[in-house]
């Protein structure tokens, strides 16, 4: 049965007559904080789906809602049409299912501006001109018995000693049905923590691909009676998780971030670098948008703290993989702070407007730095510069929200919606809280969190 790679409106439609046994379609779409909501409809649907799009009550939807507004259409794309690759057996019914993502639009027909993914097809299209932009993903999560609590169920490192690898190969062969390429899978640093690595490829793709895979591992892992975290920070003494992700502009077959002489990055990528490391600070809140997203990223824990750039230093914000001679395709920014509980549209959306202006403002590229600046004082840091990320959920909302490229990127909707949402996170946290967890993760981000992210 084909899985996937459907052109058009009527081969979906032709490959649905020809298989009953898919019974309902799931359009999906991601709400302002990038979580996958989703709605089924009857297979034979579809066509009036296509024609007519499929209407849903926006003010049920995180960060969607005004008055306006509540009311929404999704047109399904025939290009991201899909089918899961298991079958759903209740008593004596067997079934299977398909997925799609689509475009939302407002009553009047305009597109809607709370759309994630919408806004991340606008970025590519405006910034074609600086290259099209690829990108792979390394998606840490780990695995638990349940989603009460974070109960270790190995003693593993990182490639090996792990338990339950079968999890992650169920969950890719899953996903090569449906067309989505793993470039490897391993057990990671800490014990119960695994990844699962996204072959690069166009932006948005990619990004669909991510909400996919988090999808498929969640329900791989249900199926054989555990439970998927993808939440950043789950445990205080243990590493965390972090979705590192691989960055490079092409135009057409040739790799721009490519130069072959010297420290084989061209002019463009240094740029884009600069650019990343200039508006870090201010973009952070995008890569990390969760109260636990900043119990990871602190001293020790392998985590992209200080904002600098290197080859072989993992304590740096950015890592620039070793070029292989002959791979000219492989050169890529290694971007380390983001983390697989942010939205990857608005991390993909930023990441890109942040390195376009890089390039637009011709940033001085300032030399590596390959010394382990976990182990430099405050004074060698300050004379070089090095910055470091945010602290705390509040400290990095404050700085977004003075940020023109944010606003300016983000839009009149977005923008303010993701402050608005922010702040009443910081603001709960902080009341349940208070100053007592300051660098540990507390038992109420546990409750609020792992059953959720």
């Amino acid at each position: 049965m084909k899985n996937f790679n459907f052109r058009n409106e009527k081969e979906v439609l032709d490959f649905l007559k020809e298989n009953k046994i898919i019974r309902f379609v799931r359009i999906i779409f991601p709400d302002v904080l990038g979580r996958e909501m989703s709605f089924c409809i009857p297979a034979e649907r579809m066509k009036e789906a296509f024609e007519n799009g499929k209407g849903f009550d926006g003010s049920s939807v995180e960060g969607f809602a005004r008055i306006e507004e509540s009311d929404l259409n999704i047109v399904p794309e025939p290009k991201t049409f899909r089918v899961l690759p298991w079958n759903y057996e209740v008593e004596d019914l067997i079934w299977k299912e398909a997925v799609v993502f689509g475009d939302i639009f407002i009553p009047r027909g305009d597109h809607f501006e709370g759309d994630c993914r919408y806004l991340l097809k606008k970025i590519l299209e405006k910034t074609k001109n600086f290259g099209q932009l690829f990108v792979g993903a390394e998606l840490e999560f780990f695995l638990f018995e349940n989603e009460r609590e974070p109960k270790l169920l190995d003693r593993g490192g990182y490639f090996h000693e792990g338990k339950w690898g079968e999890i992650r190969k169920v969950a890719q062969l899953y996903l090569k049905k449906m067309g989505i390429e793993i470039e490897h899978d391993h057990h990671e640093v800490a014990p119960s923590q695994h990844e699962i690595d996204i072959k690069f490829n166009d932006a948005l793709t990619t990004a669909d691909s991510v909400i996919l895979a988090k999808y498929v591992l969640k329900r791989s892992a249900r199926r054989l009676g555990f439970f998927v975290s993808f939440m950043p920070k789950l445990i205080t003494l243990v590493n965390g998780s972090g979705m590192h992700t691989h960055l490079s502009l092409w135009q057409g077959n040739k790799n721009l971030f490519f130069k072959n002489k010297g420290d084989f990055l061209s002019d463009l990528a240094k740029k884009y670098i600069m650019g990343l490391i200039k508006y870090g600070r201010e973009i952070q809140l995008v890569l990390n948008q969760w109260v636990n997203s900043y119990k990871r990223l602190i001293p020790g824990y392998e985590a992209p703290v200080y904002m600098a750039w290197g080859r072989k230093n993992r304590s740096a914000y950015i890592r620039i993989p070793e070029y292989k001679e002959g791979k000219e395709s492989s050169t890529r920014i290694e971007l380390r702070s983001p983390d697989p509980a942010c939205n990857i549209y608005l991390a993909l959306v930023i990441i890109q407007a942040a390195g376009v202006q890089g390039i637009k403002e011709n940033l001085k590229f300032l030399p590596p730095e390959e010394k382990d600046i976990y182990e430099m004082g405050k004074s060698e840091m300050r004379r070089k510069k090095i910055k470091t990320l945010s602290k705390n959920l509040k400290e990095s909302l404050e700085l977004f929200k003075k940020s023109k490229l944010a606003r300016e990127t983000l839009g009149g909707h977005i923008f303010p919606k993701l402050i608005q949402n922010k702040e009443i996170e910081w603001q709960k946290y902080k009341k349940a809280v208070g100053k007592k967890y300051e660098k540990k993760v507390s038992p109420y981000e546990i409750k609020e969190y792992l059953p959720v992210l």
